[in-house]
């Protein structure tokens, strides 16, 4: 069992939902439409798509280069004031995920490119058995959660911003 990190206490966690995966293809199509349907349930539809889209490559990563017969991957979503943080776990600790330029007739290997295209901030974390590969969303610190079921041009603006803007902010890349 590994030791739960600590959030800081001005950011607790607002939302948060842990799930474990059988190590199968189903179940990356099941982690990331949950993933999307919790997101937006949790009053962040704008972040919905690239939730489902960090859960679908986390988990096909654990899937591929991470499972052992008979053991489980988590998917883990946290959201506190500031981001949505989405953790894939898997058993394997020993085979680190790196970044690869894959050849254009490759079928694989693209799939950290994209998280690091969509996610503000990525990384691993060692557990006591396997590893912990993360992804976070900042969310803007004037961003509230907004109810899925509004209707109407404003829907989904919060003050200064327009109805329907799915992007965001995104910090350079070094």
């Amino acid at each position: 069992m590994t030791a739960t990190r600590a959030l800081p206490e001005d950011n607790p966690p607002l939302h948060e939902d842990r799930l474990d995966y059988t190590p199968t293809a189903p179940s990356v199509t099941l982690a990331r439409r949950r993933a999307a349907r919790l997101v937006t349930s949790w009053g962040y539809g704008d972040h919905a798509d690239e939730a489902a889209l960090l859960v679908s490559e986390l988990a096909t990563n654990a899937l591929i280069h991470g499972s052992l017969r008979g053991r489980l991957f988590r998917v883990h979503l946290t959201v506190t004031g500031t981001a949505l943080r989405i953790e894939v776990s898997d058993p394997r600790g020993e085979r680190l995920p790196r970044i690869r330029e894959a050849d254009q007739d490759e079928c694989y290997g693209r799939g950290l490119v994209i998280v690091d295209a969509v996610a503000d901030r990525w990384g691993v974390e060692p557990r006591t058995v396997g590893k912990t590969v993360f992804a976070e969303l900042a969310l803007r610190t004037t961003e509230a959660p907004r109810s899925p079921h509004r209707l109407g041009p404003e829907a989904g603006a919060g003050p200064g911003q327009a109805a329907g803007r799915t992007t965001m902010t995104r910090r350079p890349r070094v």
